[in-house]
């Protein structure tokens, strides 16, 4: 099914890589389109796990770090899931298609979530699988989209991470300037919807996406960062995606020991970079006021900004930010402008 989709992209324009749709003819232009237009984007670049059983629910609530009894038809969530010493193996999206969770997370990180939660399954009622080729996934973005969405499917969800079922399609709300979606379901109904969409928006490729996901300060785990951070480091406590109040899961005492004992002396800012060569996620930071021997800092995401350069979202010392200039590797790397996240952060979330 999955190449069906490709050609029928490909017939409206689209540039493939290897993992994903680079573009459909001019990424800069895409780019800054997605500033204040409405982008439609394909997401076959991330990977989706299926996971479902009478048990499903239970089993889950015992090894992801938000609260699953909370998912369902109607809301979604940001979770993660931790190694025993509380560190983050990967992150997702979690929401309800039909009787199944799906989890939407980097395809490079897919085989070792389901084989890592498979260990775990003993006698539990659960089916874990690789869902990716079983649906097709897009986003959609921009100050109209909320209005033609709703003409197309006569309702849609409202509030952020809030979802919706209707007519076999799943579409979630999720953080953004403007409103933001993404949709799933077959092959032949999101084709169907691409087109009706793609008349008054402009098709866009993945990494388009992923600046939006870092305007929005949602950070993803990638293979680079695996068993890098405490969940509290790259904000999850400040985007719902943490509960502290479920119960016992893998690494749940780490956790709940930062939050309530410990000092929390890195976390996420949202930065921009005026470099020449895109860096990568997982490359370290300097600060010649830091005393870490751990480092000053790693990008946990980054993408191309409209305006050059770009954004990125990078744990960081706490005390390094606060006394002096952050730089890419060394004191002559280039330096980061720091820019405001779209959510709060208090003294006390650094406590």
């Amino acid at each position: 099914m999955k190449q069906d989709w490709i050609t029928f992209l490909h017939n409206h324009g689209a540039e493939s890589g290897e993992t994903c749709i680079k573009h459909f003819g001019n990424p800069t232009r895409e780019l800054k389109l997605a500033c204040n237009g409405d982008i439609i984007v394909d997401l076959s670049h991330t990977g989706l796990i299926s996971i479902k059983g009478e048990d499903a629910e239970s089993f889950l609530q015992g090894q992801f770090t938000n609260d699953i009894r909370l998912v369902d038809a109607e809301h979604a969530q940001i979770s993660g899931y931790c190694s025993p010493k509380g560190r983050l193996l990967s992150n997702f999206l979690i929401f309800k298609h039909a009787d199944c969770y799906l989890l939407r997370l980097p395809k490079a990180l897919l085989e070792d979530t389901i084989k890592r939660l498979r260990m775990f399954v003993l006698m539990a009622k659960v089916v874990i699988e690789d869902a990716s080729e079983s649906y097709i996934h897009i986003g959609y973005y921009g100050p109209n989209t909320e209005k033609e969405l709703q003409d197309k499917l006569g309702l849609i969800p409202t509030e952020d991470f809030s979802s919706l079922q209707i007519n076999e399609l799943t579409v979630i709300r999720l953080p953004g300037n403007n409103p933001r979606f993404e949709v799933l379901g077959s092959l032949d109904k999101i084709k169907k919807l691409w087109d009706n969409l793609n008349v008054n928006a402009a098709p866009a490729g993945s990494e388009v996406w992923d600046w939006l996901s870092i305007q929005s300060g949602l950070p993803l785990i990638t293979p680079q960062t695996v068993d890098a951070f405490v969940p509290q480091m790259v904000n999850m406590q400040l985007i719902n995606g943490i509960s502290f109040k479920k119960g016992c899961y893998t690494g749940q005492e780490i956790v709940a020991r930062m939050q309530y004992l410990g000092k929390l002396k890195r976390r996420m800012y949202l930065a921009h970079v005026d470099a020449n060569t895109r860096p990568q996620e997982g490359d370290p930071l300097f600060s010649a006021s830091s005393k870490s021997g751990q480092g000053t800092g790693k990008i946990v995401n980054i993408s191309p900004a409209p305006d050059g350069g770009f954004d990125l979202l990078a744990v960081i010392e706490i005390s390094s930010v606060d006394s002096g200039s952050i730089h890419m590797e060394n004191s002559e790397g280039p330096a980061l402008t720091f820019m405001d996240l779209p959510y709060a952060i208090s003294d006390e979330d650094d406590a």
